[in-house]
């Protein structure tokens, strides 16, 4: 590993055992998939290749989670079946941040607010002696994230709002297309699970509306979403920031306010889903306690229900990470996932590929 790569996941490791978990960290967020080439076991030469049985989820590893998923999809889909859904009901909901893709060493959002603070410098001379942007341009996120909500709020308040929403998303989709992970080098959205994805594609093939329920901000997720997800916009779920109608020369627009109007955390999810859906999912997936209140209120309803926990346990390709961890932890979840018989997908043994593009 070279030396600068070293420093720069050291920075974001540091930041990474502060900022996770905490209510202030909760505050930042308010403001497809290439199919990899069949195994040789997957191959069946007996049958001319358009006969072929097409494995929908080939980025998965054969085993009791992959069997369970399509076990539950047959059957709700199954017309006849006792357990048959209507088209209408076949809601599922995901998380974003390590459901969906990498978190570690320090949530996406999170470096884009770093980086913003650094492109913006230029034009306020006063941040390199006033906190917390004095400690941002240092590098001392462990000192940022002492400083509480109060600091954070000052963060967001230069570097999410003051902008119309058409203005925020062109700035989010302009440092993604630049922006790269300290451990990989390769743009966030990359990093994309290749198995989550493709279960994404494997469930609307099936009938179902596939929908995102993140902690993080709706307009830093919406730009992007449909292009590495296949989730459009109107379908994406999260914290919000407040909104002002304003004239501007004679054309309406709207502008962010440095102010939280919706957090979509913990109990916040299953508020976001009755207020933003509409319909109580019948699947839910998830990768950390954040994520527990949205399983069991998936789980509270009628009828067949699945709920998968991502456990993060492969520290070679990605992460190894749950009970101990500041981003992402996942503890309380992981204990009733196992005393409910929820499913858990643990990476090293679930997830054939990774990634969700070339190199994984």
């Amino acid at each position: 590993m070279r030396q600068s790569e070293r420093s720069s996941r050291g920075r974001y490791e540091g930041a990474s055992r502060r900022w996770g978990g905490c209510a202030a960290f909760a505050l930042l967020f308010a403001l497809g998939c290439q199919r990899p080439s069949p195994t040789l076991e997957d191959r069946q030469t007996a049958a001319p290749a358009d006969e072929r049985p097409r494995d929908p989820l080939s980025s998965w590893n054969d085993g009791e989670t992959k069997r369970a998923i399509v076990s539950f999809v047959e059957r709700v889909t199954r017309e006849g079946s006792p357990e048959y859904v209507s088209v209408p009901e076949r809601i599922a909901v995901f998380d974003n941040d390590g459901t969906l893709w990498c978190e570690q060493p320090i949530y996406v959002q999170a470096a884009f607010m770093v980086d913003r603070v650094k492109t913006l410098s230029p034009d306020h001379p006063e941040w390199k002696d006033k906190e917390p942007f004095k400690s941002v341009l240092a590098g001392n996120m462990s000192l940022v994230a002492q400083q509480g909500e109060k600091a954070l709020a000052d963060l967001l308040k230069e570097t999410h709002a003051g902008m119309t929403p058409d203005e925020f998303a062109r700035i989010v989709s302009d440092w993604l297309k630049t922006a790269r992970h300290p451990r990989y080098g390769r743009p966030y959205t990359e990093l994309a699970y290749a198995p989550m994805v493709e279960l994404l594609g494997y469930l609307r093939d099936n009938g179902f509306k596939t929908f995102i329920v993140s902690g993080g901000g709706v307009e830093f997720m919406r730009p992007w979403t449909e292009a590495v997800y296949g989730v459009p916009p109107e379908q994406v779920v999260g914290s919000s920031g407040k909104l002002r109608f304003e004239m501007h020369e004679g054309t309406p627009v709207l502008v962010r306010l440095p102010e939280v109007d919706f957090i979509d955390d913990k109990s916040g999810k299953p508020v976001g889903i009755e207020k933003f859906i509409g319909r109580r999912p019948i699947a839910a997936f998830g990768n950390s306690d954040g994520d527990k209140q949205m399983l069991e209120y998936t789980a509270a309803g009628a009828g067949p229900r699945l709920l998968l926990l991502v456990h993060h346990t492969d520290a070679e390709r990605e992460y190894a990470y749950d009970r101990r961890s500041p981003i992402g932890r996942l503890g309380a979840a992981l204990d009733e996932a196992r005393s409910r018989g929820w499913l858990i997908a643990d990476m090293k043994k679930d997830f054939r590929i990774m990634f969700s593009t070339p190199g994984t």
